[in-house]
């Protein structure tokens, strides 16, 4: 066996090596749908009651800084969601926050999500709990199946 033989893999499982340490393909992972939430974020109450007083204040802000996206109806087919081809969460789907408590919803809307940018500290507590109870709203109840009389 020549040292080309032996050599020439070495060189070229060696260059392979070099090349995807520079070159890391991209992950095949789906990242989580909401990055973790602390417990004690998850387990806050909302100390504002929905209502139509809250749901009033929270327009002004899901206009402003929601609607972009969310659209409207919160949907997620807002002007910058479409031309930015996102995929967002539809509002009015009841089961896209059922399993989320107030405490996670807030958190969210706190810190940001993925492409979403953070409320931080541009709102109050009491201005995001607003928004909270506002998505809330968004979803429309399932409607009972009507029985039928034999």
């Amino acid at each position: 066996m020549s040292k080309l033989a032996v050599v020439l893999p070495v060189a070229l499982f060696s260059l392979a090596v070099l090349s995807a340490q520079q070159n890391p393909p991209p992950p095949n992972v789906v990242p989580p749908s909401y990055a973790p939430i602390p417990a004690e974020a998850a387990k806050m109450p909302n100390p504002v009651k929905p209502s139509p007083e809250s749901i009033a204040r929270a327009q002004k802000w899901w206009s402003m800084d929601c609607m972009m996206c969310h659209d409207q109806n919160g949907d997620g087919k807002g002007e910058v969601a479409v031309s930015m081809k996102l995929t967002i969460a539809d509002f009015r789907d009841p089961a896209t926050f059922k399993n989320r408590t107030d405490g996670e919803i807030f958190y969210i809307i706190k810190t940001g999500h993925l492409q979403m940018p953070p409320e931080g500290q541009r709102v109050t507590p009491e201005e995001n709990w607003d928004l909270v109870n506002y998505v809330r709203s968004l979803s429309k109840p399932v409607a009972a199946p009507v029985e039928q009389k034999p």
